[in-house]
């Protein structure tokens, strides 16, 4: 089984996606990692390729290439903004949350100011976002490739991978099930 969970900055991808893999006993993918490793391979910041992607798509078809590739091992979560539209998943989460709660998850992880969060994850999202239209004509608002949207202000870590780990027990289940 192929999980994907993606969203925007801040909203918890890396956190749910972590431990639902830890969860499940399955392999855990981020996009996240691939872009920050073509950040080091580089030498320069996360902000600085997200710049350079804006001229030169090769940088997100790269991260969405080996990211694809992992996953087709399966038994996986594949977190990454992008992963219900790149990922070949079973099942396909988005998760959401307002920015400035988003900006304030930020801070704390980053141990900046959250006016400095906002306003680097804003101009992140911004460029992202612009690319994906470019490249791939997505649309971020267009939800349509998810089987679920969850706003994660709602419930606390533990209650989403609880509840995300049975519906991937299920959805397995129907899986199999002729």
């Amino acid at each position: 089984m192929i999980i994907a969970i993606a969203g925007p900055i801040g909203v918890g991808k890396t956190t749910i996606a972590r431990a639902l893999a830890e969860r499940l006993k399955y392999r855990y993918i981020s996009g996240g990692q691939v872009f920050h490793e073509i950040a080091r391979e580089r030498g320069i910041s996360v902000l600085e390729v997200n710049k350079l992607a804006e001229t030169d798509p090769a940088i997100d078809r790269e991260v969405d290439r080996r990211q694809h590739e992992l996953a087709k091992a399966g038994n996986c979560v594949v977190e990454s903004r992008l992963s219900g539209w790149m990922v070949d998943a079973d099942l396909k989460v988005w998760l959401r949350a307002p920015v400035d709660v988003r900006a304030a998850r930020v801070a704390q992880r980053e141990r900046q100011r959250v006016e400095v969060a906002r306003a680097e994850l804003v101009e992140r999202e911004r460029s992202e976002w612009a690319r994906y239209k470019a490249a791939y004509n997505i649309d971020i608002d267009d939800l349509s490739p998810y089987h679920l949207v969850i706003d994660t202000t709602l419930w606390n870590v533990e209650g989403l991978v609880d509840a995300l780990a049975g519906l991937a027990r299920a959805a397995l289940t129907g899986m199999r099930t002729p």
